[in-house]
């Protein structure tokens, strides 16, 4: 094998698009007098240039995967890392959008405006949802060298407002470098029902849940048949293929038998899961002998404390959890054997990533409906278990009944053996995720894991150095901003290579933390994320009043440590150099994903108008984009000619882990608000609706002026109330983070168990027109 595995760099990139090739030939009067020697396309890249295969998963901490000692049983990862090598210090954001811009454009991300979520964008540059023409992305500059680029699955770094069927197209993926696109915008789906786009159309699902259909399987489905068109049609190109899971993001959504390869697997709680886990990854060689595992937060629940009666409950949760894991690897599995039997494997290049972040807490206490933690409404485990023996009790969990997500134990566990977990940048749980690589052209097997300290921008620069290619200074006319990463394409040959870089900072939400040549300072920030709701207060909190820590990663594999008071000069140092990155990478102010979220949550994203005119057939309108029909006075007028029989649905916001719906059952206007499934408040008018036209209208109003309060509904029709009721608790933020508002049908998750074995239950008369004002 090549003792070195970067290419030599290729001249005349420094601006691209590159120049047209010109015409070798010369126009004469006539054919006869003329000479005719065809261009040649130039060749760009080195000949043995290889493909490239990015693996995300979401939402997944160190703790699980069966190939790093956990108990979720991961073959396929199990299987590129027995191929190829290991790094056991890479590092993502703590967040989901930050980490994917990041890891996309070689930058931090604050600097390419991801300080936080696409949905929770604010006007500062660091914070402003939108990736800068500046920082080209990874598949931008890729595509003019030649290679083919495609991503599927989770996108997640689209602005919000901009995520409708009418654009604008600029920052979706085939707006930033990849020519093929297919998954979904939004940091979350159903994975049953998904709003689904691909490139710039939206689609559905090519089968219902009773068919059979699951996501996961969806998005390696499509990319194995993409990589089939790929050798049909440019067998010459290589290829960038950037595959990313809703995977395990929540909901936790997988079929029944999955889930039940891990019951009784987890009856003894996360306590003792993380200690087996931590053993595991010892024996395993994934972490130092001398590594330390540490003490769970004072503030966070242990299984002891758990109430009997509460535990299946618990276990079930953990058991959906892992079953669907395990579902996704397969399904990575799937991909990478067709890569072989294709005849690409041996010159592609697999990065599978376990994680783009720590395991997730935002499952809070255990729920059935995981936007509620989002919502800060409080619940208690009992009105979960409750409200799902209504539904059928605990195999229903993992179905699309229900958006369940495990509780913040099982995350503290999913991330052993550090500290935190999502959301904390300034511990290794939020932020230290697996990476394993695969090359078998270049890179001998290894079973002893690097460990050199590695950040998701390093990934941007190590493909260059692969390929050939010198970050361009212009891209379409845009100055290009500097690299932040550092590329380790050495380290995947020499295991004692230098790489990464010697500091590297790190802020989600105030939460943050500064790495510098061995040492890292460490400020956990104004919130716990396994805490339900926001801290009183934290609309007054100040970078300045945090306490920081101090740990030599060197000596103190997992933070265990805290040095600040024996090395105050040391850390004096670190906290000033993280003022000084902050100040270079645009993550000023400190803390600034909190406007929206903490101090201003009137000013989320939310479209700028009062009034809506629909027809009849609008659908698949992103809930971030259309009327907030469930928080705030508003009335919706629909215009309608009603059959001798009608039924279906008017309209329908959200999905059945959440949302509103106005439809037509047997005759009889019906209106349901669905508060997170724990509560289902019904609205049925005494009269059947007569055929012919009709003007309906539905008024939402406030009982109580506060974001949350009830809400008082009026169902009329041609002028006369012919039913109304109280919703006794609002939705303050939103139901779903990617569902949908659909007219004249409800063709996402729906959002009524009425009407669910009839989805989508379309509308059996005409809609005219519906109008929207609000009030």
């Amino acid at each position: 094998m090549s003792s070195t595995v970067i290419a030599d760099p290729i001249s005349g990139g420094d601006t691209l698009p590159f120049p047209p090739t010109p015409s070798g030939s010369v126009a004469g009067r006539t054919m006869q007098e003329s000479v005719y020697s065809p261009r040649e396309k130039p060749r760009r890249l080195p000949d043995d240039a290889p493909n490239v295969i990015i693996v995300l998963i979401d939402d997944a901490g160190p703790g699980l995967p069966s190939a790093f000692g956990g108990e979720v049983n991961t073959p396929t990862l199990e299987k590129v890392l027995g191929e190829g090598v290991g790094y056991n210090r890479f590092h993502t954001t703590a967040m989901c959008s930050p980490t994917r811009a990041s890891l996309l454009t070689g930058r931090n991300h604050h600097r390419v405006g991801y300080g936080q979520i696409a949905e929770l964008a604010n006007d500062w540059d660091g914070y402003s949802g939108h990736i800068p023409r500046s920082s080209a992305t990874v598949a931008e500059v890729l595509r003019h060298y030649g290679y083919s680029t495609a991503a599927f699955g989770k996108w997640h770094n689209t602005p919000a407002e901009e995520t409708t069927a009418a654009g604008p197209f600029d920052n979706w993926p085939t707006g930033v470098g990849f020519e093929y696109f297919y998954g979904f915008l939004a940091g979350e789906a159903s994975q049953y029902e998904p709003n689904l786009v691909r490139n710039t159309t939206v689609v559905l699902p090519p089968k219902t849940p009773e068919e059979g259909y699951h996501l996961s399987e969806d998005l390696a489905d499509d990319a194995i048949g993409w990589l089939r068109r790929h050798q049909a049609f440019e067998a010459d190109r290589p290829f960038l293929m950037y595959w990313a899971s809703g995977c395990l993001h929540g909901p936790h959504h997988v079929m029944k038998p999955w889930a039940d390869r891990y019951a009784g697997k987890f009856d003894d709680g996360w306590d003792a899961y993380r200690e087996r886990a931590f053993a595991g990854a010892k024996e395993k060689g994934w972490i130092p002998p001398e590594a330390e595992l540490t003490e769970r937060d004072q503030t966070m629940t242990a299984w002891d404390d758990i109430p009997d009666d509460e535990k299946p409950f618990q276990r079930r949760l953990m058991e959906v959890a892992a079953g669907y894991a395990e579902h996704c690897d397969v399904q990575v599995g799937r991909l990478l054997d067709e890569v072989d039997r294709l005849g690409y494997g041996e010159n592609t290049v697999v990065m599978y990533i376990w994680g783009d972040n720590g395991s997730s807490g935002e499952g809070q206490n255990g729920t059935i409906s995981e936007l509620l933690a989002q919502n800060g409404i409080p619940t208690t485990p009992a009105q979960h278990i409750a409200a799902l023996e209504d539904l059928g009790g605990l195999d229903v969990l993992g179905s699309p009944k229900t958006d369940n997500m495990y509780h913040s134990g099982w995350a503290w566990a999913g991330s052993t053996p550090y500290k935190g977990m999502k959301l904390l940048a300034s511990h290794l749980g939020g932020t230290r995720n697996p990476m394993v690589v695969r090359w078998p052209a270049k890179v001998d097997p290894d079973p002893v894991p690097r460990s050199q300290f590695l950040h998701c921008n390093d990934v941007v620069p190590t493909l260059y150095e692969i390929a050939g290619v010198t970050p361009p200074r212009t891209v379409n006319g845009f100055p290009q901003d500097p690299i932040d990463g550092a590329g380790f394409a050495e380290s995947l040959t020499d295991p004692n290579a230098k790489a990464g870089k010697l500091t590297q900072y790190f802020e989600i939400m105030g939460s943050r933390a500064i790495y510098h040549d061995g040492w890292m300072a460490s400020a956990f920030g104004p919130r716990a994320p396994w805490v339900a709701g926001l801290p009183p207060g934290i609309g007054e909190w100040s970078p300045d009043d945090d306490t920081w820590e101090l740990y030599n990663l060197d000596e103190d594999w997992t933070q265990n440590h805290d040095l600040a008071a024996d090395h105050p000069k040391k850390l004096a140092q670190l906290r000033e150099l993280f003022a000084i990155e902050a100040a270079k990478n645009e993550v000023l102010p400190v803390g600034g994903g909190l406007w929206v979220v903490a101090m201003h949550p009137e000013m989320r994203i939310a479209p700028p108008y009062r009034k809506w005119d629909f027809s009849g057939d609008i659908t698949r309108m992103p809930e971030f984009c259309a009327p907030a029909l469930g928080n705030k006075n508003n009335r919706v007028t629909i215009e309608l000619e009603a059959n001798h029989q009608p039924r279906g649905v008017l309209y329908a916001l959200g999905s059945n882990s959440g949302g509103l719906t106005c439809f037509v059952d047997d005759g009889y206007l019906c209106y349901e608000y669905n508060l997170f499934i724990l509560m289902r408040t019904k609205i049925r008018s005494a009269d059947r609706l007569s055929p012919g036209t009709h003007k309906i209208t539905v008024d939402t109003e406030f009982v109580e002026s506060r974001l949350g309060g009830p809400l008082r509904v009026v169902l009329a029709v041609d002028g006369a109330t012919v039913a109304e009721g109280t919703v006794p608790i609002s939705a303050p933020l939103l139901f779903t983070a990617n569902d949908c508002l659909d007219i004249g049908t409800c063709l996402g998750s729906p959002v009524s168990l009425d009407y669910r074995d009839r989805a989508p239950f379309p509308f059996t008369g005409r809609i005219e027109r519906v109008r929207v004002e609000y009030t």
